[in-house]
């Protein structure tokens, strides 16, 4: 695994920018801003939100079923409303990400020539592109139609902070912009030129890292369309396939340090609060132990249930999902996951390998075979989680495991490994589970809704951006702006 170090340098500027609220408030401040500085900036607060455990924004690994709730049940029973975890989710994504991301465009065009080599500055606004098409396809996957803009989009209004009622665009219309600004951003770097050099938090500017990961993210992009008739899925994902991630080397990823502001999100909401919020799951703890899963004992604490008699036993043992669990009785995530360094991932060589394995079920010509391609991707999650060999090839021999005796159709098999492979990255394991449909989870009892399939739009877009609200209503499937209302991409089986 690369380990990606964020540079005390560039940390430095990134935190001495300022207030990012403050710098999003006032337009003179943002560009008065490093474009290096906002750039950063935004691949860490977009690194921040996907890897958060915080429960007014970061609830994923709860939507995935993969973490209970102890004290307070609300998320794990689908109430996303009272704390306001879409709005918080909205603002993030568009003011802390995008925004900086687009002002950081800004402020490299307004570089006098003078000072910036072309060349490099072309780089530098390649690199931009392929971050803002990773950031609006997690917006998208979040919500369906929202406001959208882009330096190729006519009429994209989202980010002009003088337009407070920007319009949405159709889900299906922004897809097709974002693969044509992807492949245009790959065409045009150049590989014997300088970028964002230390300001590139995931790969220090290497031109072959980025045309890795973003042929990675077109294959990604490529198979979350498979589904959807007026994308031809295979042509994207057979164009990407020979230039995506070979190894747990190519990962995109922030390595956080070990000393706040710039640890771990997970090490902050779970042990510098304090806070005894979480246990694992049962959802999750029961698959991994029925499959004797090495990566249990990284993942999870065990429990000591000794006997009265002083019998010492210390097993596995999940709260029970969508119930107010002990935190004392059952298992707590385990030391690398609330480890302050543990790296906040945007893609991995996980995700790639299982991509090839049902691109290849469904008939794409992207090399080699399905199991191969499974077998590759349950590896690679071992490898990243320090598992030994032995034990990997001991658990891909398990009948229960084994491609070819697992129980289920290529999208059982693939889809409930994948979701243990994206334990402790939520919002993947829930994309993924929305799109493949296993592993089959079921809502609590006590829950409010079924598990949600998309977030509803923040209250302040209903009452501030009321037309365009109403518009949007329109652009979802049976115009209703609910939990369970199906992003496009979510085809029923």
């Amino acid at each position: 695994m690369k380990k990606i170090i964020i540079s005390v340098l560039a940390l430095g500027f990134l935190f001495s920018c300022g207030d990012l609220d403050e710098l999003n408030d006032n337009p003179k401040k943002a560009a008065d801003a490093p474009a290096g500085t906002l750039f950063a900036n935004a691949q860490k607060n977009l690194a921040d939100i996907l890897t958060s455990a915080n429960v007014n924004r970061g609830i994923w690994r709860l939507l995935a079923q993969q973490w209970a709730e102890t004290t307070y049940n609300d998320e794990s029973v689908y109430d996303i409303a009272t704390r306001n975890i879409p709005q918080n989710v909205w603002g993030i994504l568009y003011r802390d990400v995008l925004k900086d991301l687009e002002t950081s465009r800004t402020n490299v065009l307004a570089v006098d020539p003078l000072f910036i080599d072309e060349t490099v500055r072309q780089n530098q606004i390649q690199l931009i592109e392929i971050m803002e098409v990773y950031a609006w396809t997690v917006v998208v996957n979040i919500y369906g139609p929202i406001p959208y803009s882009s330096p190729t989009y006519s009429g994209g209004q989202a980010l002009d902070i003088e337009n407070p009622s920007p319009k949405y665009e159709k889900a299906e219309d922004i897809y097709k912009d974002l693969l044509t600004r992807l492949d245009a951003a790959m065409t045009k770097l150049d590989a014997d030129k300088d970028n964002f050099g230390d300001y590139d938090l995931l790969y220090k500017g290497d031109y072959d890292s980025w045309i890795k990961f973003g042929n990675s993210l077109k294959l990604k992009m490529g198979m979350i369309l498979a589904d959807v008739p007026a994308f031809n899925s295979k042509a994207i994902v057979e164009a990407a396939a020979p230039h995506v991630f070979t190894s747990n080397d190519d990962n995109a990823l922030i390595r956080y340090k070990d000393t706040p502001p710039n640890t771990n999100p997970v090490w902050v909401d779970l042990i510098q609060s304090g806070r005894h919020d979480f246990v694992a799951a049962n959802t999750i703890v029961d698959v991994v132990v029925a499959l004797e899963d090495p990566r249990t004992p990284v993942w999870f604490t065990e429990v000591d249930t000794s006997s009265e008699e002083g019998v010492e036993k210390f097993v596995y043992w999940g709260g029970i999902y969508g119930n107010k669990n002990s935190y004392s009785k059952f298992s707590h995530p385990g030391d690398a996951i609330i480890d302050p360094t543990q790296a906040g991932v945007f893609m991995d060589y996980t995700e790639v390998e299982f991509y090839l394995a049902e691109a290849v079920e469904r008939g794409y010509n992207v090399g080699g075979d399905a199991e191969t391609h499974y077998n590759n991707a349950i590896t690679s999650s071992m490898n990243y989680w320090g598992v030994d060999q032995a034990d990997i090839d001991t658990y891909l021999d398990r009948p229960d495991v084994a491609y070819a005796t697992a129980d289920g159709n290529y999208k059982e098999k693939i889809g409930t490994q994948k979701w243990i492979a994206m334990y402790n990255r939520g919002y993947e394991a829930w994309t993924e589970w929305r799109r493949l449909d296993y592993p089959v989870l079921v809502a609590p009892d006590l829950a409010l809704t079924d598990i949600p399939l998309r977030f509803p739009y923040p209250v302040n877009e209903q009452t501030l951006n009321t037309a365009n609200y109403n518009t949007a209503l329109s652009l979802l499937p049976g115009g209703v702006d609910k939990v369970s209302t199906r992003i496009f991409w979510d085809v029923p089986q």
